[in-house]
């Protein structure tokens, strides 16, 4: 294999850290993952979210997204991945033991949706931060359509120890302070991502087809697969492509992160600019709220990236305020695919892969995107996503073409050492498995989960509706046969009670009218200095 030069910023950091390996055990993990609730024919679950599963408001570990239909699932931060998708694992095989004869949708992209205004938006009860909520997502879906919110994905939060970067910043003589230092860090490490998230999507795209009433007549550049089947047959991730959902709105957004301030500051503005076309349609419409605001966004999290700048909120607080009081804690991968193949759609070799990938992109110099360099990545990032299989496919770099697969090994090569760095500090070789895995599917597409969707479909003469359903049925024949131990039901048992007994004391508590707290939440935002 071909040898890289490593930068020297990268070499001095890989020094550092070799010196400090222990440290490397201290990474926290966690998984968010969405899914569908579906029947047996495979079509949206009209049923509400099920009261045994607790309150989608207040259970930290099950709730709901955009659709009373679309369940969420959150792990706690923990420093071994492993362990993580043991979690992920538990919660899937609760949820199975109160889902009746209802199954977990096993891709992405949506099964068989009935009519836009069928599809339910998630309710959280009748305090004023449940209402707020609830008019939130009704705010969502007049601006882009309920389909467009039943698409589900895995969010993948990945953090550096805390002791790691007092360290890098006094090597490096910077003048910041710990908290800023942290936080320049975790935006050059965003950076990176930018640059190569596009080989994310050739790895792990797992979208390369979906049901054709998706599109709802609207025009495409898809091909017909079958009667009901719309595909094309490069894509990795339809999912992460613009599938002509446009928003006009977030079009003026900053994408690109120089800076938190300069982040936070878009963010802010953006909540508190209105944007005429929604300003048009008002916040009530005969007398019910219809979107907390007209601003370009309701609220920061409306912002559609594939990754975010995080720190943990405190009761009542927003996104924005505790990223500018406290700065970044860990980010936010959000551009993955839920692997069609894998029980909990997820595995330990891609949770592996993302650890080195983030490592690398934290470490490995990270000079500021002009524009032209942003609109790059973003031009990489879709090609890959509409056609990353292609053979002899080229991206760009530093405006010169290059092959994806020449470019995907090189960045495998650099990533090694960070994967090697993994390894010695957890005394395993599972890191640089998880490289090999990858360099498998950039010599070989047809290994590439995108590849084996579109293969199973094929050899199996199946919709792409059809092959969903059997994976979802199997899925859910492997987490009904085996039950959790007592012990573990019952835990599950006592937090969605739990849960159920904190929403109703919210709502017995509930001070103020909504319309007043709604106006507070506005406010908070715009109070906050820059």
């Amino acid at each position: 294999m071909k040898e890289y030069i490593l930068s020297e910023l990268l070499n001095r950091r890989l020094s550092l850290l070799g010196a400090n390996l222990p440290l490397l055990k201290q990474c926290l993990h966690g998984i968010e993952r969405e899914c569908l609730r579906v029947t047996d024919e495979g079509r949206l679950a009209q049923t509400p979210h099920p009261e045994a599963l607790g309150s989608a408001l207040t259970n930290e570990q099950i709730t709901t997204d955009y659709s009373e239909s679309l369940l969420e699932f959150i792990t706690p931060a923990l420093a071994d991945p492993a362990k993580v998708l043991e979690s992920l694992e538990e919660t899937h095989r609760f949820v199975y033991s109160k889902l009746g004869d209802e199954y977990l949708w096993s891709p992405s992209m949506p099964c068989t949706l009935p009519a836009e205004e069928d599809i339910p938006i998630a309710e959280y009860g009748s305090s004023n931060i449940g209402k707020l909520k609830h008019v939130y997502r009704k705010g969502l879906a007049l601006r882009y359509g309920r389909t467009m919110q039943c698409i589900a994905g895995i969010h993948y939060n990945f953090s550096l120890p805390e002791a790691l970067w007092p360290l890098l910043r006094e090597a490096e003589g910077s003048t910041e302070n710990d908290r800023d230092y942290q936080s320049s860090a975790y935006i050059a490490l965003i950076r990176n991502f930018r640059r190569y998230s596009w080989l994310l999507m050739y790895l792990f795209g797992a979208s390369p087809a979906l049901d054709k009433g998706f599109l709802r007549g609207r025009p495409h550049q898809l091909e017909e697969l079958d009667a009901e089947t719309l595909f094309l047959p490069y894509a990795t991730s339809l999912r992460m492509s613009d599938l002509g959902y446009q928003s006009n709105a977030q079009a003026g957004l900053t994408p690109c992160y120089n800076n938190l301030a300069s982040y936070t500051d878009s963010l802010r503005k953006a909540v508190g600019t209105p944007y005429p076309p929604y300003v048009e349609i008002g916040t009530h419409v005969d007398g019910e709220w219809v979107q907390l605001n007209t601003n370009i966004l309701q609220i920061e999290n409306e912002y559609y990236s594939n990754i975010r700048p995080k720190r943990v909120t405190y009761t009542g607080e927003r996104p924005i305020q505790a990223l500018t009081s406290r700065g970044v804690q860990y980010v936010e991968v959000r551009c993955l695919d839920i692997n069609p193949f894998l029980p909990v759609g997820i595995d330990l070799t891609e949770a592996r892969f993302l650890d080195a990938f983030l490592l690398f992109c934290a470490l490995e110099d990270s000079p500021q995107l002009d524009n032209g360099e942003c609109g790059q990545c973003t031009s990489n990032f879709l090609t890959v996503v509409k056609e990353g299989r292609r053979p002899g496919l080229e991206l760009h770099r530093n405006g010169q073409p290059i092959s994806l697969k020449d470019w995907a090994s090189e960045l495998i090569e650099r990533i090694r050492k960070l994967a090697n760095l993994l390894d010695q500090a957890q005394g395993s070789d599972e890191h640089a498995k998880a490289l090999d895995a990858q360099q498998a599917k950039v010599d070989d597409t047809s290994l590439t989960p995108s590849a084996q969707v579109l293969a199973r479909m094929t050899e199996h003469d199946e919709s792409f509706v059809q092959f969903s359903l059997r994976q979802s049925r199997v899925h859910a024949k492997t987490f009904r046969e085996q039950p959790l131990s007592n012990e573990k039901q019952q835990a599950f048992e006592t937090l969605a009670r739990e849960s159920l007994a904190r929403q109703s004391e919210l709502e017995r508590d509930e001070v103020g009218d909504f319309d007043l707290f709604v106006g507070a939440y506005q406010a908070s935002i715009l109070a906050i200095s820059s």
